[in-house]
């Protein structure tokens, strides 16, 4: 057995009545075998999967007689059929059972109106649904989230009711972004999960296949049909030397995607490793988990160390790190001599801070390189907006470094020269960071902390500072920046980076600063320079968990009513279609597709 040992202390947070037909479904689950530790606290009876997952794994190492990446153990080892299914990278189409599914409420919500017509009574594997996509940012976060339930009623109230009724736990608007929520509640290492939008990667950094899928593959696995996917090549990035200074986990993922580009990773699990791994906090690990989705990749993962040992124990999941402690070599650990089908290196100590944009996230500048290149290319230099956070960057870490950056600057008596917004990642995180003093100082830095949600990292921002087509700058600490992504405004440079060169750019207010050399100057006319920003790991006196915003579904949801208003135009249930009467369909058009 391996265990993690730590010196330093850290300080913690804080079925059913079920159909016959739904007892085979359970069943079929790899979450059927396993030792009693359960997977979530909201989720006391369904149970971590290693002994099942082990059992296959094994089956597969056999067969294939070969050393095995970290992703082909968690993906193999997830096989419906482990004796019989062949696993040959980018030729075969894998069979897998994965062990949850989490929905976004743009996406659920026709997820769930599939998952109602198939006529099941529950759905088959744990599932979440978390409110986050429809709540537009404007003034700020109490009052944008009020409008939010006002607009959003009948979508909520039909969520609420549809997971009551089949099973699936509610996470309410105002409660945080789902990449967060899944990251803080459900994520474990070992773990395959799908969920409804594209950055569902990030749960990678707690050593976890998490992998984006459309709603129809999420209601395949709710109804207990086994998940198909092309088995993924693997890239390899080895990481040496340790982050310090001013590099960032996020400066990790701007180089990957200047080498892998937007299309690299297509079609390929990013797998990092190496001794540069050990230096990344494990929110750290999430943030570049979370942005391979800009380079095509099918999900990035790194492999359980010490790091996420301390998170689940600050998290309150003790009890999942040490089940993990157990399954280390055998499934959480990449075997000595496998193979990738490419490789990266990337030198941690030799790594400088990017900035990554305009229109593109794989458009890379050292920020020693950037105000040079922005001046050549005739871009805006003044900067309007600073944005951070977003499911990409809004850890307790990521505020802290932001916040110490902020801090110098309010010493000096000057704050940002530019709008600047705050968003957390999720009610823990404000209601933490309210605790702490964080959301205070970036206020009296100038910012507004908006609500926990998605809000401008995906166009919900009711922005009007700027009109429509005017060329401006804007710096976010997000993961995309594609032609009018934030703010539908097709002349708007945003350019990403991490939470604290955004803090440092916004106080300078120019594309051209670089805090590593340049000075500022004070309020009383001095000049001075930053200092390298630090934030806590972890907080200090735990996590707060906030507001209480769950619901969890009751265990027999047969007599409750789904929710949908007849006069409905956003939501509609669907006609289930007619129970095949086994015999061929005939005569029927078929329509033919023809090149040449």
């Amino acid at each position: 057995m391996a265990v993690f040992i730590r010196s330093q202390k850290v300080l913690g947070s804080h079925i059913g009545l079920l159909s016959r037909v739904q007892l085979i479904h359970l069943q079929a689950s790899p979450l059927a075998a396993s030792a009693q530790v359960a997977i979530s606290k909201f989720e006391p009876d369904r149970y971590l999967p290693y002994e099942k997952l082990e059992r296959n794994l094994q089956i597969v190492k056999k067969r294939l007689n070969r050393p095995l990446t970290l992703s082909e153990k968690i993906l193999y080892s997830h096989f419906d059929d482990p004796e019989k299914q062949d696993a040959q990278r980018g030729v075969s189409y894998l069979r897998l059972r994965p062990d949850r599914v989490a929905m976004q409420d743009a996406t659920a919500q026709m997820a769930m109106l599939q998952f109602i017509s198939s006529g099941l009574p529950r759905v088959a594997v744990p599932s979440t649904i978390h409110c986050d996509h429809l709540i537009e940012a404007y003034i700020g976060g109490d009052k944008d989230l009020a409008t939010a339930k006002t607009v959003n009623r009948e979508v909520y109230d039909f969520l609420a009711s549809a997971g009551a009724k089949y099973g699936v736990g509610f996470w309410k608007p105002g409660s945080g972004i789902i990449h967060q929520i899944v990251l803080e509640n459900y994520a474990f290492p070992g773990v395959l999960l799908i969920g409804t939008d594209s950055h569902t990667p990030n749960g990678g950094g707690l050593g976890g296949l998490c992998i984006g899928v459309g709603g129809a593959d999420a209601v395949d696995v709710m109804a207990n049909i086994p998940w198909e996917l092309k088995c993924p090549q693997v890239i390899g990035v080895k990481l040496t030397g340790k982050l310090s200074g001013w590099t960032s986990p996020k400066d990790i993922i701007l180089k990957v995607a200047d080498i892998l580009t937007v299309k690299g990773g297509t079609g390929a699990i990013v797998e990092y490793h190496g001794p540069g791994v050990d230096s990344i906090s494990c929110t750290g690990m999430a943030t570049i988990c979370n942005m391979g989705a800009e380079i095509g990749a099918t999900t990035s993962v790194f492999p359980y160390n010490f790091r996420m040992k301390d998170y689940l124990n600050a998290t309150g999941r003790a009890e999942v790190a040490s089940e993990a402690d157990k399954y280390l070599k055998s499934l959480l650990r990449a075997d000595e001599g496998c193979q990738y089908d490419s490789t990266i290196e990337i030198n941690l100590d030799k790594l400088e801070p990017h900035v990554n944009g305009p229109f593109t996230p794989d458009l890379a500048h050292p920020i020693s390189k950037l105000g040079q290149t922005a001046k050549q290319k005739g871009w805006p230099m003044d900067i309007s907006v600073g944005l951070i956070g977003s499911c990409t960057n809004s850890s307790y870490e990521d505020m802290g470094r932001a916040t110490a950056i902020a801090k110098q600057a309010l010493s000096k008596g000057v704050k940002s020269k530019t709008k600047f917004t705050i968003t957390p990642g999720s009610e823990q995180i404000r209601a933490t960071i309210e605790r702490d003093g964080q959301a205070e100082v970036l206020r009296q830095f100038g910012g507004t902390v908006l609500a926990n949600a998605c809000g401008p990292c995906i166009g919900q921002w009711k922005r009007d500072d700027v009109k429509k087509g005017d060329p401006n700058t804007i710096v976010t600490s997000y993961n995309r920046n594609f032609t009018g992504r934030n703010d539908g405004n097709p002349k708007t440079h945003a350019f990403v980076t991490s939470p604290e060169l955004v803090t440092a750019l916004v106080i300078a207010g120019r594309l051209d600063f670089n805090p590593l050399t340049d000075q500022l100057t004070a309020a009383d006319g001095s000049k001075f320079k930053l200092d390298a920003p630090f934030g806590d790991e972890l907080p200090q006196k735990g996590f707060d968990p906030g507001q209480d915003t769950y619901q969890a579904p009751p265990s027999d949801g047969n007599k409750l009513a789904v929710q949908v208003d007849e006069k409905s135009d956003r939501l509609q249930l669907l006609t289930p279609f007619r129970k095949w009467d086994g015999n061929d369909i005939v005569d029927i058009p078929i329509l033919i597709k023809v090149y040449g």
